[in-house]
């Protein structure tokens, strides 16, 4: 009698818990909504997503952000923030299951994901104050407050419900627990026999009604607050549209000729602002306004602190170059290495004239440490700064103003240096002090101090797998060695000899060389290797290092079957 029972509760039970999940999930969907909505009142980064996010790339080991960049590329963000929300998703539904038979329990778990939010919102190196937590704590109160009347309505009786038009008898609600929480101690209680054979039981219209009713507002709401947060900025943007580069007092010199080859595949010499490669930890991009913008240089050595502004800077003597970045991410024979024009100030003439000195020279800082308006630090060697290379703080890029994704309204850069040790982006600080006193973020997650970029070189085409016809193939790519300069580059089919490919002409011995080879292909699978060799005579390793923790090395190589 009693199995017969439990068959009959069974389906009645199964039903209630998918329409718990369904209350839990729809509570979660209103919590990051309304979260969004607040945050547009306190600022984008302060949401649930990002400050979660924001904390989680912080606490990540670095063999992992290696991993993912490795593996997604620029999309590492939206792949982040794609799995906090699939993350969320399964709470909130996890919490709607727990709910049916726990209710208060289930909504303390909402609002336990809030306080997660809170203090990773308060606890980020950009936080602004308690203000940051209030996006996740009011959303967690909204989708708490959801998920705790969506509950009650599966055990409302249908004629306490307001507009109810059943006639049909009331059935018994589910034993409650003298707390306003319906009581359950085995899979069938929650239910009474008129709720299995028809769920006349429970409220349907006003769980239909209420959930309709839910997943429109936190949707509208949701809409609402991603689009006050799309303008939030709007002044940093005007600043931008309103800024005109002054000209710069010494003018890149003219690329020479034959710099850029003529070769179908090859990256092109100057790299377009769309297409240059960006790695951050920002899930957000900073906009500041350059009016408001303020930069500034004090600690160790520092004779004459000073706060610069936008237009101080502008006013200063302006120099044009064209410098080649890498990234230490960037695996041989990787995207993220591209060559742009910058127009910027000389970050060694503004430190001298606060007294700075390098540490040849008697100087007691031999680090800078660049601050973002994000709260990134990034550490340079001050002798690397101030040794007569075009390290720039730099407000232009070919020939237009900073985009914001790549540090607008100014970033600083130095050639010969991969940009974890030296590309701060978004710039508004800078202290010197020593590397025994002070770790800045990369090194504090065990990259390298010091960073030189390596001798690297890499075949742009053929790609791999390509199926070239027999005959002429021309082989062509790109090498570089910031501040040394690519003296050599040379060519291997399969296990042969190295041959010497065709130089493009030097920009500068700051900015990758394109190179080509006419190769001779004969059918068959082959595999195509390069080298380049810097002006010190270093020939690029054939030893394969992981990018960690100062960057990769070894040497590029494609197969390819010729057909």
């Amino acid at each position: 009698m009693r199995t017969e029972q439990n068959d009959r509760q069974s389906p009645a039970l199964r039903a209630r818990l998918l329409l718990g999940a369904l209350s839990g999930f729809l509570a979660g969907f209103a919590a990051l909504a309304v979260a969004e909505l607040v945050s547009a009142a306190v600022r984008p980064q302060a949401g649930p997503v990002v400050a979660v996010g924001g904390a989680a790339i912080d606490r990540t080991p670095a063999p992992v952000k290696d991993w993912a960049i490795r593996h997604f590329g620029t999309d590492d963000k939206l792949v982040l923030q794609l799995g906090i929300v699939a993350a969320l998703t399964l709470l909130a539904l996890a919490l709607g299951i727990l709910a049916v038979r726990h209710r208060r329990l289930g909504a303390a778990g909402v609002l336990l994901f809030g306080v997660v939010g809170a203090v990773a919102a308060t606890s980020r190196p950009d936080s602004t104050g308690l203000g940051d937590a209030l996006p996740s704590v009011v959303g967690a109160l909204a989708g708490a407050l959801l998920l705790y009347l969506l509950i009650g309505r599966l055990y409302a009786p249908a004629s306490h419900a307001v507009g109810a038009a059943s006639t049909a008898p009331a059935e018994d609600p589910a034993p409650h627990d003298g707390t306003g929480s319906p009581e359950v101690s085995g899979a069938g209680s929650p239910a009474r026999a008129g709720d299995e054979a028809g769920g006349r039981g429970w409220d349907r219209r006003g769980f239909v009604i209420a959930a309709t009713a839910a997943a429109a507002v936190s949707a509208g709401a949701g809409l609402w607050g991603r689009s006050l947060n799309g303008r939030t900025g709007k002044e940093a943007v005007a600043s931008r549209d309103r800024l005109v580069l002054p000209a710069p007092s010494s003018a890149a010199p003219p690329v020479p000729r034959g710099a850029g080859l003529r070769v179908a595949g090859v990256s092109p010499f100057v790299t377009p602002t769309k297409d240059f490669y960006r790695v951050d930890t920002a899930l957000v991009v900073p906009k500041v306004d350059a009016t408001n913008w303020r930069l500034r240089i004090h600690g160790k050595g520092v004779a004459r602190p000073t706060t610069l502004t936008f237009e101080d800077l502008l006013r200063r003597e302006l120099v044009e170059r064209h410098i080649t970045l890498t990234c230490v991410s960037n695996e041989v024979g990787g995207p993220y290495v591209g060559n742009a024009r910058w127009i910027g100030v000389r970050l060694a003439d503004l430190l001298s004239e606060c007294g700075v000195r390098p540490p040849s020279r008697g100087g007691p800082a031999d680090q800078l440490v660049a601050r973002s308006v994000d709260g990134m630090t990034i550490g340079s060697p001050v002798e690397d700064v101030m040794d007569g290379r075009d390290a720039l703080l730099a407000v232009g890029m070919n020939g237009e103003p900073l985009p914001f994704e790549h540090g607008f309204p100014v970033r600083m850069l130095v050639p010969g240096l991969y940009g974890y040790v030296s590309a701060c982006k978004w710039i508004e600080d800078i202290e010197l002090t020593t590397f025994d006193a002070y770790d800045p973020y990369w090194v504090k997650r065990k990259w390298a101090r010091k960073a030189p970029i390596k001798t690297q070189s890499r075949i742009d085409t053929p790609k791999p797998f390509a199926r070239p016809a027999a005959g002429a193939v021309m082989v062509a790519g790109v090498a570089w060695a910031q501040h040394r300069g690519v003296d050599r580059v040379e060519v291997r089919v399969d296990d042969g000899p190295w041959q010497q490919a065709d130089l493009a002409a030097e920009d500068t011995r700051d900015t990758w060389r394109q190179w080509s080879f006419p190769w001779k292909a004969t059918r068959g699978a082959h595999t195509l290797t390069v080298r380049a060799t810097d002006r010190t005579g270093r020939v690029q390793t054939d030893r394969r290092t992981r990018t960690i923790p100062d960057g990769a090395s070894g040497r590029h190589s494609v197969v390819v079957t010729v057909d």
